[in-house]
């Protein structure tokens, strides 16, 4: 991954968070830019041609800060459909940087797996939240600032959907560097 840091945020922390989070999946070829946003809370762009992820984070930003999200279960009735809001608590702007890379990674991985990249938004929101759940037990609340539980919104398989995505030959750390293979020894000899 070419990465590239234009915030004030730790450059090596960052890259650490977003490859940690990229496992098993293939990144190399991949260029990343975390800058600052215009005026925007957040945003990002996923570029498919140039293989380029933009992560644009605001200034202003204060935390706790309440990310609205596309993860509940969508509703219809005979004329038109509608989605409730949940909301993810995000903890600092590391989180927030992360929940924007892998929203828009798993865009990247849509399309790198052959899939149909339109209207993938909630799908790309689940996947990045789940991430946040997972390894920073970051909190979902309802629109009345209730907690929802996660078998309400976490009830598809983002994996398998992805599944044709290239991935990673070998075994890798959690980190993004492969992992030691083992080595078979014989000690001979003794007392």
């Amino acid at each position: 991954m070419d990465f590239a840091n234009h915030t004030d945020l730790d450059d090596l922390r960052l890259e650490t968070l977003f490859l940690r989070h990229t496992w098993p999946y293939r990144h190399d070829g991949l260029t990343v830019r975390v800058r600052y946003s215009r005026g925007a809370d957040f945003s990002g762009t996923c570029n498919y041609a140039a293989r380029r992820i933009l992560v644009n984070l605001g200034r202003h930003v204060r935390y706790p800060y309440l990310l609205g999200t596309q993860i509940a279960r969508s509703r219809s009735n005979q004329t038109h459909w509608w989605r409730e809001i949940y909301r993810l608590v995000i903890a600092d702007s590391y989180q927030l940087a992360l929940f924007v890379f892998l929203h828009e990674f798993y865009h990247y991985l849509v399309k790198a797996a052959g899939r149909n990249p339109r209207r993938k938004e909630a799908m790309c929101d689940r996947f990045a939240a789940r991430a946040l759940l997972d390894a920073y037990q970051a909190r979902v609340l309802d629109s009345r600032g209730r907690p929802v539980a996660r078998a309400k919104w976490d009830f598809q398989d983002l994996d398998q959907f992805v599944a044709a995505a290239p991935r990673i030959g070998r075994q890798r750390s959690l980190f993004g560097k492969p992992a030691g293979h083992e080595i078979p020894v014989t000690i001979r000899g003794g007392s």
